[in-house]
């Protein structure tokens, strides 16, 4: 470990970042984690979030982030389906999931994870990440990969470093929450290589300028949400902050809209850097800030030897230009599974190549465009979403008979769910009333800001609600279908 950490104005040394995740360490392996098992972390961006990560590193055992603002059904799905031995939370967070928790957890909080002696174990392989995605069908799966062996390690942390950008000298700075898979990667990478890390607990427009400002950072990463909001901030604010220590900013979790980027780099200079990825695939591409000018829209060409195969739904290759099934295969990332689900896995290869189900086409050059989705997932403001949760939960409103929710167009997230909803005959339900029962139930960012009310909603020859005929007039204008 190389990187101070700071984080709400203290700064802590890498020895002392280390010491306090060897307790964290053995207080995990106290409460029953052993190499393999499952360390499920639900926090608040924090250094304990990143102290209990290379806790389970240490002890060979997979972290499992959970996004706090899931309720009961959500993180309890998780937490019994991951097989998790340790729930590490705060007391706050605690409350809203603790029906869901089964009486063979234990629940350790950050204080329990430093009041303990050090582990003094021998040296494991290095315990990884297993998010939960929400993939094309269904529940979150648990995204479970093989140990990684000595020999792909350099591999892999070479990869890393090309799409993050960070390494010795490195001034990083990290505002996007934890509990998603990339972020985690950036922070750990960066608490393993960089000078300096400066840990956010959430994303401010103008606070970022003046990090930057003040302690010369020269590293980020910023999903486009972010350069939205940098963007949206007046004038004479932008003009304040001296930004010319920034040398690499990372953006993924969601296109970055080519005019949003040009406007980055005519501010920023050509210091972005966009890559495809997918908690599957791991990093599949990469486009620096040049290429984008060049090839506006583009998310890059392979990066660390990956295979990128645009396939039609009989498995020919397409020639360039042609959209269909984005397949992929990133060498230095080691085999995964679907954790108790490998049927889905299966159901994702083709010919040695995997589909997350993102539709795209390369061109002559060889750079990929990513254009739609097979599925109907939606990425908003870097956040995954996956509507069939939603219609579940609004289908057993009183008063809603049948419901859609897809994504639209949005400015500052990209896309914005909005629910189609069929009620009852006769029945009366208001926008502000759906909002209100679906508070109580699924997360607030899972909400739809949208509600269109219908006598009856269209459907294809098989029954099922016709999406794409609800879908289509937000965004005929827009010139993007994602």
């Amino acid at each position: 470990m190389t990187a101070a950490l700071c984080f709400a104005g203290r700064e802590i040394a890498p020895q002392e970042f280390e010491a306090a995740a060897r307790r964290a360490a053995g207080a995990l392996e106290t409460a029953g984690v052993a190499e393999g098992g499952v360390v499920c972390l639900m926090l608040h961006n924090s250094p304990a979030f990143l102290e209990a990560l290379f806790a389970a590193r240490m002890l060979g055992a997979y972290y499992c982030p959970i996004n706090w603002h899931y309720k009961a059904d959500e993180a309890g799905w998780i937490l019994e389906d991951s097989g998790a031995k340790v729930l590490v939370t705060t007391p706050d967070l605690l409350c809203s999931v603790s029906p869901a928790l089964s009486p063979h957890l234990e629940v350790l909080s950050p204080e329990k994870l430093s009041s303990g002696p050090p582990w003094a174990g021998a040296a494991r392989p290095p315990g990884a990440m297993m998010p939960y995605t929400s993939g094309t069908t269904g529940r979150a799966k648990g995204v479970r990969r093989v140990p990684l062996a000595p020999a792909a390690a350099d591999a892999l942390a070479t990869l890393t470093g090309q799409v993050l950008g960070l390494g010795p000298g490195a001034r990083a700075l990290l505002s996007a929450p934890l509990y998603h898979s990339a972020p985690a990667s950036y922070g750990g990478l960066a608490v393993l290589r960089a000078e300096l890390l400066v840990l956010e607990e959430r994303f401010d427009a103008e606070r970022t300028l003046a990090l930057i400002q003040d302690m010369k950072l020269t590293h980020a990463y910023l999903v486009p949400t972010m350069l939205v909001r940098l963007l949206r901030l007046p004038e004479e604010t932008k003009k304040r902050y001296d930004l010319s220590s920034m040398r690499f900013v990372a953006t993924t979790g969601s296109p970055c809209p080519a005019e949003v980027k040009r406007a980055m780099i005519e501010w920023w200079g050509p210091v972005f850097y966009e890559s495809y990825a997918a908690s599957e695939l791991g990093w599949v591409t990469s486009i620096s800030s040049e290429e984008a000018l060049r090839k506006p829209g583009s998310a890059g060409r392979p990066a660390g030897g990956a295979t990128v195969r645009i396939l039609d739904a009989e498995g020919r290759e397409l020639p360039a230009g042609e959209v269909g099934l984005i397949h992929t295969r990133q060498p230095a990332f080691p085999e995964f599974t679907y954790n108790n689900n490998p049927e889905a896995r299966a159901r994702l290869e083709r010919d040695g190549l995997c589909s997350v189900g993102d539709m795209g086409f390369l061109d002559p050059e060889g750079y990929l465009y990513v254009c739609d989705r097979a599925s109907d997932m939606v990425i908003s403001g870097g956040v995954n979403i996956y509507p069939a949760e939603i219609e579940a939960a609004l289908a057993l409103m009183p008063g809603v008979r049948d419901c859609a929710v897809f994504g639209i167009p949005d400015a500052e997230f990209g896309e914005a769910l909005c629910a189609a909803v069929q009620p009852e005959p006769g029945a009366e339900v208001s926008e502000e009333e759906i909002g209100s029962y679906l508070k109580k139930r699924i997360a607030d960012y899972k909400v739809p800001r949208c509600v269109t009310f219908h006598e009856a909603l269209p459907r294809e020859e098989s029954g099922k609600i016709f999406k794409r005929r609800l879908r289509a007039p937000y965004w005929e204008k827009t010139g993007r279908k994602i």
